[in-house]
């Protein structure tokens, strides 16, 4: 029963550019005549309405971006720093995407940029490396090419132009958010109260104040316009030229997605699953969402010519599950209604789909070569218990916050602006709602073409039962990663909006309640106006002072030792030099200096993770010529120790570099409960202080400030006591 119902949409949508075009103008011209407006009253309503909302989205976006960029200023004293000082605010991987784009910018051509960094072997010391591919510098070419198309060299300098389009792109990501909210909601209201709730928590929406070159900074934008898009696509009654704009922006921007993050095709395989399952039930035009399928094998296909033939878009789970659905619709459409099989391959759909996706993947990854992401795989056995592990590499990403389950001050927050209570509340009416619809759809009831106000039914709406499915997953993802709650809180802030300010979900909880005593739809229509004010009041009253103080702040961002250390660099190393140390020190001294660096703070490579566990044996106990060789099988000309991973006091105990590196050597002994590191050699990065022999013999100190010991690596070695 339910694959007839799939079968009146099929046909319906073969009728909808027509029809609905035609019909929409008479029904809205009756309904006008009935109530006493005029259709030209109605045109200037609307256009209004429109226009106004439009001019609250952008408003929205560009008063985000320029808060961002006050608060950036604020806090940094970015525009009363050298340059030098400026580079040292970005931190780990921020540093060498920003380098590489400083590097274009010093090219004398682009074309010449592009191929330098493409054969890069002026980065990491006995590697060449493909740095637009391994590091995805998609954004950094885009900037460079602006930055010099638009005569920008006399007008701002560069680092402002690169922050400058980052903030922006923040704008636009508001922006889509509130639109998202406003097309689902029928009333920009919704839109202001996202943006505000976006805003209040942007310790938990997004990573911004943290690393402003991420690739997620740049990509996640351009996924908020394509949800936004869809959003709009996936609506009942869609004018023709509405539904071929939607169309074609969810193209552009699904395909720019892929472009700008390498992960970026594991967040559409949780789209395309919650496609999938709309589909599965009937509540959604099939022919639609399968044109969204067709955009994503356009969009990786694409994606991996352009990405230099990236095999991880070959066996990304994305392609398998599009494959596996394209190919399950081949065998239900060759199939005669009515017979056995037919209906056994409708009751079995999902299992089949699943077999299929499985199979698949599991066959490209056997016949396509590929590295990518196999530390990713090992890395979820540990963390979901079907595996135990002494590799550092594996222990130490354990250890990083964002791969932790998320703490509670993370659900105190959400609390405490009110955000989590009503999205909660929201999701429960839809599900509620939606489980109905699906209940319906079993039993044969077909849905309605148009769904009215006091229907009540407001999970027969294709794109609300999207949204739900999408969140849902997103947030089960968000629950055992704290790093993906910037994939989820904002949806979380867009859904929970759209909930209090819908009228229609008002009137499915009052449908449920059975009120008699008051109107339903006018006390519908009261609350979806009243609630958000409320809300909004609420919020203003006590969070804009925080927001206004954060502003006002003059916040103290200097560090003396890694000024005064880079500094030493430029001035006294010689120009062929390779430094070694942590991957986080590294990209900083690749950027302020331009030197050669012997690891990168980069782990989506194997050979790099196999650097950065092997360089971090300084912080290690083992002996002086164990690590003499280490450095120097990577012809490291200088060693940098750093006080604060040395000393380090962790919060929690074995999570530090030092304990990880003591469990990988086999460092440690147990007994009685405790743990307690034991070696023959001492802590090298302790006795290297110490100016004593054999340590001596390897190795020279040059330079040193609180934080920083830099040693020179000895060519010639010396054996005298």
């Amino acid at each position: 029963k339910m694959s007839s119902g799939a079968a009146d949409l099929r046909q319906r949508k073969k009728q909808n550019c027509t029809e609905s075009d035609k019909m929409a103008p008479e029904e809205r011209n009756k309904e006008n005549s009935k109530l006493g407006r005029s259709p030209k009253y109605m045109l200037i309503q609307r256009f209004a309405k429109l226009f106004f909302g439009c001019l609250a989205a952008v408003t929205s976006g560009m008063m985000y971006a320029v808060y961002l960029s006050t608060y950036h200023e604020r806090k940094f004293w970015f525009s009363s720093r050298q340059e030098l000082e400026r580079e040292i605010t970005f931190q780990g991987d921020s540093a060498i995407y920003y380098s590489f784009y400083k590097e274009l910018l010093k090219a004398p051509s682009f074309e010449r940029g592009v191929y330098e960094l493409t054969h890069n072997n002026k980065t990491v010391s006995l590697k060449t490396i493909n740095a637009v591919q391994q590091m995805t510098l998609y954004p950094e070419l885009i900037a460079s090419v602006l930055y010099q198309a638009s005569g920008s060299e006399e007008v701002i300098e560069p680092v402002y132009f690169y922050i400058g389009i980052v903030f922006g792109l923040q704008g636009i990501y508001v922006t889509a958010l509130f639109v998202t909210s406003w097309v689902m909601s029928g009333t920009w209201l919704a839109g202001m109260l996202t943006v505000a709730w976006f805003i209040i928590n942007r310790t938990d929406t997004t990573r911004i104040d943290h690393s402003i070159p991420s690739r997620e900074n740049w990509a996640l934008p351009y996924f908020a316009c394509q949800v936004a898009a869809l959003t709009g696509y996936l609506k009942k009654n869609l004018n023709c030229s509405a539904e071929k704009f939607c169309y074609l922006l969810v193209s552009a921007s699904t395909y720019t997605f892929v472009m700008m993050w390498e992960y970026s095709h594991y967040l559409l395989f949780v789209q395309a699953v919650s496609l999938f399952l709309l589909d599965s039930f009937a509540l959604a035009q099939t022919e639609k969402v399968h044109e969204v399928y067709k955009i994503y094998l356009f969009s990786l296909f694409l994606g991996y010519l352009l990405q230099f033939e990236n095999s991880a878009l070959l066996v990304s789970p994305l392609l398998s599950l599009v494959a596996a659905l394209m190919l399950s619709k081949c065998l239900q459409m060759n199939m005669k209604n009515g017979t056995f099989l037919s209906r056994l391959l409708k009751i079995m759909y999902i299992y089949l789909v699943l077999t299929i996706t499985v199979t698949l993947n599991f066959l490209l990854k056997m016949f396509v070569p590929h590295k990518e992401n196999e530390h990713l795989l090992k890395f979820i056995e540990v963390k979901l218990g079907l595996n135990t592990t002494k590799n550092f590499t594996m222990n130490w990403l354990l250890c990083q916050e964002s791969l932790q389950a998320p703490s509670q001050d993370f659900f105190l927050r959400l609390t405490q602006s009110s955000l989590l209570p009503f999205y909660i509340l929201v999701l429960i009416i839809c599900l509620f709602s939606v489980t109905q619809v699906i209940f319906r759809r079993i039993c044969g009831e077909p849905l309605k073409e148009t769904v009215k106000l006091e229907d009540g039914r407001i999970g027969e709406r294709p794109e609300i039962v999207y949204h739900v499915i999408h969140t849902i997953l997103l947030g089960c993802l968000a629950m055992c990663l704290e790093g993906t709650k910037y994939l989820w809180t904002p949806y979380v802030c867009m859904l929970a909006a759209f909930g209090v300010c819908s009228p229609e979900l008002w009137m499915t909880l009052f449908k449920w309640l059975r009120l008699k005593a008051v109107h339903p739809i006018l006390l519908a229509l009261i609350l979806s106006m009243a609630v958000p004010t409320i809300i909004g009041f609420s919020l203003w009253k006590e969070f804009f002072p925080r927001i206004m103080t954060e502003l006002s702040e003059l916040q103290e961002f200097y560090d003396p030792d890694t000024v005064e250390l880079m500094t030493w660099i430029k001035r006294q190393a010689p120009v062929a030099a390779v430094f070694a140390g942590s991957p986080q020190l590294m990209g900083v001294i690749k950027l302020c200096t331009g030197w050669m660096v012997s690891s990168l703070p980069l782990y989506n490579d194997d050979d790099l993770l196999k650097r950065n566990e092997n360089i971090y044996q300084i912080y290690s106990k083992r002996s002086a010529e164990d690590i003499y060789k280490i450095l120097t099988s990577y012809k490291a000309n200088f060693l940098i120790i750093e006080d604060s991973i040395c000393n380090e006091v962790g919060p929690v105990r074995g999570c530090r570099v030092k304990d990880l590196l003591d469990i990988a050597n086999g460092h440690v002994v147990c007994e009685e409960g405790d743990s307690y590191a034991y070696s023959k050699y001492g802590r090298f990065c302790h006795e290297i202080k110490m100016n004593y022999s054999p340590y001596v013999n390897y190795f020279t100190r040059v330079y040193w400030n609180r934080s920083y010991f830099v040693y020179r690596i000895n060519t010639v070695i010396s054996f005298q006591s």
